[in-house]
């Protein structure tokens, strides 16, 4: 069929009706209430039914009111008293078995009904605590036995180290990133000598633990940071491939050699490093479960204790105990809690205090995973260290860091991470009495800095913030040259982002903290600090602190670009202002606020930060805003977004960017002031232009509009808002053919043509409508769909159901002729390249009849108010309903004329499926007192069911509805067509 000029007008003859109905072959046999025809008899049959020079499809008239009513759901009328939807449900068992769903809790005979047994008794195993409570005939005994389990279970949580205990793991990253070094290392690894391995057969595996003589060992010098960590990680694979092998002895071995890297201190600044990596090797050493002990290992055991006992180094000996600390349960119960002791004692015996705190830090982390209870162990290994931090400024240190060219103040540092270990071992779960010692001790050392850091960092934050002034006026007499004081305000500052001190000091806590902290000339340490009192700072002030904090930074990091190296600090304090000030009113009033957002300038860094920024506006703005600096502010926040969009860009972030632009352009309102929101939207267009999701925003929002100007006017346009809505028609026209997407192209302008329509701009919907038909020869066959390539028909297939459905209600043009636009459909339709074996385009020729019937009724089932449809213009005129028969002619005859081209065998059951499709539609659609049309759906319904491909259940019901429907006034010819319908049955 040639296609047509579709913009041009549609004459009724655009569609020619074809006539290969008379001269095609439909396959072989048509079963149609005979039991044997043939092809060339079923073709006649066919033609016969299809009377072309009459109305073909004869619609049934319709009665959508009746129709609506007969829809309705019955309606039963409740009593008072009787049983209550809403009401809990109980269902008892009685004694004749009989089970009762009643509305109260009541049963008819509660002597001898019983509860019927819970379904999730059997998954719990009758453990259920509510269950056995029910059960329990005392409720006395029922709460005893339930207080005593409560106990016991506070019990256990007293004793056990819960979720809120921050595990040595969370640290480990941490520290390998901090100490660092540049110089090369040296480590000592076991080689075999020659005579090992006859050694081997004749000495006891304990034995063989002498081995570790000079001799045996050699010193791998000059190694990087990098490869002592490689040379690490393979001693800890050596060790588990030994233990994997049974090979216990040389497990032992390997953690007696890594033991005693711990006692060389030759690089001092990475020794904090190298205690993580060895003690992951004493974690692997002791990474067994009481099951894989047999009988034997309480001996075992003992012999194993023994030999560490005879290890001749202190460092070694202590930490390989240290490891296996729980196999003491094997030996006695009390033997965790004697050892401890003995540990602690120990390590009085190394003489480097850093070396020694380590050892307390590692013993403080066993003690806590295998006897938490245990706190006075705890408390003395911190004591301990509290008497022997005089060594620090010994001769012994003190020379041993000219040495190394190590400052104090960094190497007081090192003792951090044990430290705080130790402390917060001690603090967890502790009470408020016990900071107030450790405060007391602080003093009596003169306030160590190190210490007083390590107590903020370690005890609860409401016991640090409860004594805010008491901390600050400690930290003025600590000594700076040792631990700086921005440090220690920085601990304090970290507090109290987490709880709040008395109200009567927060003023007085921010001054004094200040005081030293805008004082520091490095950019860094400046920042590190500011960052956290920033917090403090929003969380308890106004907009004018916040607006003083802001400036000094920006005081403090534009000189010599120090921001470029602050990125990290400067977002984390964006993100904190943001989390405090939910008015944006206020936020953007900050004066200081975006000449802050100046400073990033590092495109990357600068969209994460309004990404931040917009998802706190979208997630806190409640209430639409028209405020011209919460517009001005955010307008320019986003366009930095949309800028950030090029080539490059991945398809992910760019839904990202829109969806947080449209989140804003939702929230922007002005009220009755349209004229002023359609300004807003043609501003945004222009700046968002590369966004194609915002450009399918702004188009739904002047729809939007639109359609909100017509309910203020009730629908009665004055010549001010008529060209104010036409305005908003025109945005819409300009604006869609700029997107790519061509189903976004295609709904929006069914929606936009709708929207025209409702508002009486008849020729813009027409104009909408015919860019739509334009279209959609357009479609690929293949679509992209969130990354993938799918076929295109079946949204094609949507949209044109959508579009059928408005075609309805739109009045023909005076000027076009009858049906234009249904007639340009077609012809699209039916030049577009559909798919082989796809029947899509049939079903849309059958949801053209829907169409075509509905348009042959007296009176439309919908109307666009205030627009005369075809219903009112023809007025049910002869020559009207003509044209409509003549395309129902032409659009039956393509559908038969498919069918026929299924008859082949592999596409039988299509035919089948298509055939009931339209057998379905002439039911529902025409008027079967039609002879030619009940004929012709009595020949649909055997080709359905002749191959046997028919979904049995599906004609069953079918028919069932045709019986039923026969039982109607008007519909008494169902009952005749009921009995030409015969059901065959499947082979």
């Amino acid at each position: 069929m040639p296609s047509r000029g579709i913009l041009s007008g549609y004459s009724s003859t655009t569609i020619q009706r074809p006539d290969c109905i008379s001269h095609g072959v439909f396959g072989d046999q048509w079963l149609c209430g005979y039991k044997y025809l043939s092809t060339a008899q079923l073709v006649q049959l066919v033609a016969r039914c299809l009377d072309c020079t009459a109305d073909s499809l004869h619609a049934r008239i319709r009665n959508y009111t009746t129709e609506f009513e007969s829809c309705r759901l019955e309606a039963v009328s409740l009593e008072f008293g009787d049983y209550h939807p809403l009401k809990p449900i109980t269902v008892t068992e009685s004694k004749t078995k009989k089970m009762s769903r009643k509305g109260s809790t009541s049963s008819t005979s509660s002597s001898s009904s019983s509860s019927v047994m819970d379904p999730l008794s059997s998954v719990l195993d009758g453990t259920d605590p509510l269950s056995l409570f029910a059960a329990t005939a005392d409720p006395v005994t029922a709460a005893a036995n339930m207080d005593s389990t409560r106990k016991k279970r506070d019990k256990e949580d007293h004793l056990a180290v819960g979720s809120d205990f921050e595990p040595w793991s969370s640290k480990r990253g941490e520290i390998l990133a901090r100490y660092t070094t540049t110089e090369k290392l040296s480590i000592v690894s076991k080689v075999t000598t020659p005579g090992s391995a006859v050694s081997e057969k004749v000495r006891t595996r304990l034995e063989e633990l002498d081995d570790l003589e000079e001799g045996s060992q050699k010193e791998l010098l000059n190694l990087t940071q990098q490869d002592y960590i490689n040379r690490i990680e393979e001693l800890n694979q050596s060790l588990k491939d030994a233990w994997s092998s049974d090979q216990k002895v040389k497990a032992l071995k390997i953690v007696i050699q890594c033991s005693k890297l711990l006692s060389d201190t030759t690089v001092i600044q990475f020794y904090p490093s190298k205690f993580v990596l060895i003690t992951d090797i004493l974690d692997t050493f002791d990474n067994f479960t009481p099951e894989s002990i047999n009988d034997t290992a309480k001996e075992t055991c003992l012999n194993w204790f023994f030999k560490i006992a005879s290890i001749r180094e202190l460092i070694p000996r202590f930490y390989v105990e240290a490891a296996i600390l729980k196999c003491n349960k094997f030996l006695s119960k009390t033997g965790i809690s004697e050892c401890l002791p003995r540990l602690t004692s120990m390590i009085r015996g190394i003489g480097d205090p850093l070396v020694a705190v380590c050892a307390r830090a590692y013993l403080c982390r066993v003690g806590m995973e295998v006897a938490p209870h245990l706190k006075e162990s705890l408390n003395k290994n911190f004591f301990d260290f509290l008497l022997t931090f005089k060594q620090i400024h010994g001769d012994t240190v003190q020379n041993q860091l000219v040495v190394q060219c190590v400052e104090i103040p960094l190497y007081l540092t090192l003792y951090s991470p044990a430290i705080d270990w130790i402390l917060q071992c001690i603090a967890y779960r502790a009470p408020e009495g016990l900071l107030t010692e450790m405060m007391e001790r602080c003093k009596k050392l003169g306030n160590n800095a190190l210490l007083l850091n390590s107590v903020m960092s370690a005890f609860r934050a409401e016991f640090i913030a409860a004594r805010s002034m008491d901390f600050i006026a400690m930290i003025k007499e600590c000594d700076e040259s040792g631990f700086p004081k921005h440090l220690l305000f920085r601990s304090l500052g970290l507090n109290l982002a987490l709880a709040d001190p008395p109200e009567s000091d927060r003023l007085q806590i921010l001054n004094e903290a200040w005081k030293v902290i805008t004082k520091l000339k490095n950019p860094q340490d400046y920042i590190n600090c500011a960052e956290v009192w920033v917090e403090y700072t929003c969380r308890h002030f106004t907009k004018r602190e916040v607006n003083t904090v802001l400036a000094d930074v920006i005081k403090h990091m534009t000189p010599d670009r120090a921001f470029e190296e602050a990125y990290p600090q400067l977002q984390s304090i964006i993100q904190k202002v943001i989390t405090y000030f939910h008015d944006f009113s206020i936020l953007f009033s900050v004066e200081k606020f975006l000449p802050f957002l100046d400073m990033f300038q590092k495109e990357c860094v600068r969209v994460e930060v309004c990404k931040c920024i917009m998802e706190a506006f979208i997630k806190h703005q409640q209430e639409s805003t028209k405020d011209p600096v919460i517009l001005n502010a955010l307008l320019h926040v986003c366009k930095t977004m949309h800028d950030s969009v090029n080539a490059l860009t991945l398809e992910d972030e760019k839904r990202m960017l829109a969806a947080l632009i449209n989140g804003f352009i939702k929230m922007v309102s002005f009220g009755r002031d349209f004229e002023q929101q359609l300004s807003f939207y043609v501003e945004a267009r222009s700046m968002f232009c590369n966004l194609e999701p915002v450009l399918v925003q702004l188009i739904h929002s002047v729809n939007q509009l639109a359609m909100e100007t017509r309910k203020v006017m009730k629908g009665n346009h004055s010549r001010k808002t008529a060209a104010f809505v036409r305005a908003c028609v025109a945005f819409c026209f300009i604006t869609i053919p700029s997107l790519s997407s061509i189903f976004a192209r295609l709904n929006l302008y069914l929606h936009s043509g709708q929207v025209a329509l409702a508002n009486q701009c008849l020729s813009q919907a027409d104009a909408f409508f015919k860019a739509a038909v334009s279209l959609v020869p357009e479609v690929p066959k293949m679509i992209n769909i969130d990354g993938k390539m799918r076929p295109s028909e079946t949204f094609l297939l949507e949209f044109l159901c959508n579009f059928f459905s408005t075609l309805l209600i739109v009045p023909d043009h005076p000027e076009q002729g009858v049906l234009f636009l249904v007639r340009g459909l077609l012809n699209v339709i039916q030049d577009y390249t559909w798919e082989e074996n796809c029947d899509d385009k049939i079903r849309i020729y059958t949801n053209v009849l829907h169409l075509l019937s509905a348009m042959t009724q007296e009176t439309y089932i919908y109307h666009v108010d205030k627009v005369d449809s075809n219903d009112t213009l023809y007025g049910g005129d002869s020559k009207f309903l003509a044209e409509i028969n003549k395309v129902c002619e032409t659009v039956i005859t393509q559908i038969l004329d498919h069918l026929k081209t299924l008859g082949k065998d592999e596409a039988l059951k299509r035919q089948s499926q298509l055939a009931l499709y339209f057998f379905n539609t002439i039911l529902a659609h025409g008027d079967l007192r039609n002879n030619k049309l009940n004929q012709l759906s009595v020949n649909l319904w055997n080709l359905a069911q002749k191959h046997g491909f028919a979904d049995t259940k599906t004609m069953v019901k079918t028919l069932e509805y045709i019986k039923k429907r026969s039982k109607q006034p008007e519909m008494s010819h169902f009952a005749e067509l009921a009995l030409r319908l015969p059901l065959q049955s499947r082979t």
